[in-house]
């Protein structure tokens, strides 16, 4: 009996060795937070969640963010890690190296920063209002199906600032845009109405033709 004990003792022991090893293993993954795949980070900056998200992540991945933005040169982390320094979002606030950062993204042409770009310049943040350079980013990011863009784009158009010969291509991008929320459709046939009482009612026919396939 005493014999069998000690048997299944060792025997039990020996298992134990083995077993504990996934489990062990499994136990350093919790909490290890993965980094996002661009798909996940490009919905996250979609959506405007991407400070959001850093944070939420208690700022483990900053130093991962921070070389795949200035080694691997992803234009989606450049444009994140351009954000996080611009506002000072787990790093010291750099807002000079942040737009720099948000302007290699755009350069790569990823039309979330374009679209900021643009925002910037027309508001005044980080930069000197700038109406010129405004509507340079914002057409860019408009004829690439940002709606933020384009609703900014007709907006100012429709004030009568800029120049006649963009409003046919802005009221032809927002026009045939798909917009899922009643109150943002609502808002983009207040904007188009503005701006057709500018255009000719032939230009406003033609504006309206379908987007090319």
């Amino acid at each position: 009996m005493k014999k069998l004990l000690i048997s299944l003792l060792i025997g039990g022991a020996a298992m134990a060795s083995l077993l504990p090893v996934k489990s062990v293993l499994a136990a350093e993954e919790e909490g290890v937070i993965q980094l996002y795949t661009q798909r996940e980070l490009l919905a996250m900056i979609a959506k405007n969640t991407h400070l959001q998200q850093v944070r939420k992540d208690d700022c483990q991945l900053v130093e991962d963010i921070k070389a795949r933005a200035e080694i691997v040169k992803l234009p989606s982390y450049q444009f994140l890690y351009g954000d996080m320094l611009a506002y000072g979002v787990c790093v010291p606030r750099d807002a000079n190296y942040g737009v720099y950062m948000m302007e290699q993204a755009a350069h790569q042409g990823l039309v979330e920063a374009i679209e900021q770009l643009g925002r910037y310049y027309h508001i005044g943040k980080f930069f000197q209002k700038d109406l010129k350079r405004a509507l340079r980013y914002l057409t860019e990011a408009a004829s690439l199906g940002n709606l933020k863009a384009q609703f900014r784009l007709v907006e100012i158009l429709a004030d009568e600032q800029g120049s006649p010969r963009d409003y046919e291509n802005a009221y032809h991008w927002l026009y045939n845009s798909i917009i899922a929320d009643d109150e943002k459709r609502l808002e983009a046939e207040q904007l188009l109405a503005k701006l057709a009482r500018l255009m000719p009612e032939r230009v406003v026919r033609r504006a309206q033709r379908p987007l090319l396939k």
